[in-house]
């Protein structure tokens, strides 16, 4: 029995649609776009010659767009995190990227492969949905993340700047200016939008929902009580920050210490496999006795499926919330 090469080919094809569509993404919109970036996107979008409105409503576009496209079929299991993410691609344009990296791997697979058609033409659209899911995820879970460590200091930062005398609006203003995206271009919307009147509060607790954070919703919550009842916001602020700080040092120990459980959960669901390929290594005949058997495709269909929900339980096991 040969090795087969097609799974590696069907990997390799994965990873060039996630790397094709990163660089049609930074591309279209720029590095300034990228996560690791030093540089607000809203800042370099006024510094080119945009008017403070222009720019405020093409980033309420973008991050608004795909929380408003959730009732489109199938795009509702990408749509929340395409919101998390803040993916500046339409939602048509995201399903055109989808049906683009199809073709394009259904092609890799015709030249590659010799599969049959049907299992070319799902391998291609699990290919080009997947690719495009896994990018999504990536990019939401990324940001999500740099969120949650840049609030704490951006909190402060406000603290900071109305010991000092300044308005609340004019913190969140010097907040948007000297951190770094993607909280930069939150706050600078929010500040834009209470310059043309909107409530503070009101922006806060949009923001919070849109991404679902809780630690934002802590902030969203203290500035609507500081309004409707008074108090020093400073204080309530400077508290609001050890919290967050707490919780975020007490999400860190959470996570060493189920490190280890989530490691042996993917180790274990992945052993199988790799066993797998070192004995068609070392015997590329082991299993010529057995593959006419009919209880074969049946008993691998199985050990998938094992795998796959072994993974998912290794997970749960190990989701604590902070």
């Amino acid at each position: 029995m040969q090795i087969p090469i097609e799974p590696l080919i069907y990997g390799l094809i994965f990873v060039g649609v996630i790397v094709l569509v990163e660089g049609i993404y930074l591309v279209v919109f720029g590095k300034s776009i990228r996560l690791n970036s030093r540089v607000s996107r809203r800042l370099e979008m006024m510094e080119k010659g945009n008017t403070r409105e222009q720019v405020l409503e093409q980033l309420r576009k973008e991050l608004k767009q795909h929380g408003k496209s959730q009732t489109i079929p199938l795009y509702s299991l990408l749509a929340e995190r395409a919101q998390k993410a803040a993916i500046a691609f339409t939602p048509k344009q995201l399903i055109m990227i989808m049906g683009g990296v199809a073709i394009i791997a259904f092609i890799g697979l015709s030249v590659g492969t010799a599969a049959p058609f049907p299992v070319r033409i799902l391998g291609s659209i699990v290919i080009g949905v997947g690719g495009v899911f896994f990018w999504v995820n990536k990019k939401a879970t990324k940001r999500m993340a740099m969120i949650e460590e840049q609030l704490p200091d951006a909190v402060e930062l406000m603290v900071r700047s109305l010991r000092v005398g300044h308005p609340f609006t004019s913190a969140i203003q010097i907040v948007s200016n000297e951190i770094e995206d993607p909280l930069a271009s939150e706050f600078g919307m929010i500040a834009d939008e209470a310059a043309y009147g909107r409530d503070v509060g009101e922006s806060l607790k949009e923001m919070a929902e849109r991404l679902d954070m809780q630690d934002m919703r802590f902030l969203a919550v203290a500035v609507t009580i500081q309004q409707q009842s008074g108090g020093n916001l400073a204080e309530v602020l400077a508290g609001l920050a050890k919290v967050i700080r707490a919780r975020f040092r007490l999400f860190r120990k959470v996570k060493a210490i189920t490190a280890e459980a989530q490691w042996s959960g993917k180790f274990l669901s992945a052993f199988p496999l790799l066993a797998l390929g070192g004995i068609l290594l070392k015997d590329p005949n082991y299993y010529d006795n057995v593959l006419d058997h009919p209880w074969f495709i049946p008993a691998c269909f199985l050990v998938g499926i094992m795998l796959t929900v072994n993974l998912f339980v290794m997970k749960m096991l190990t989701n604590i919330e902070v």
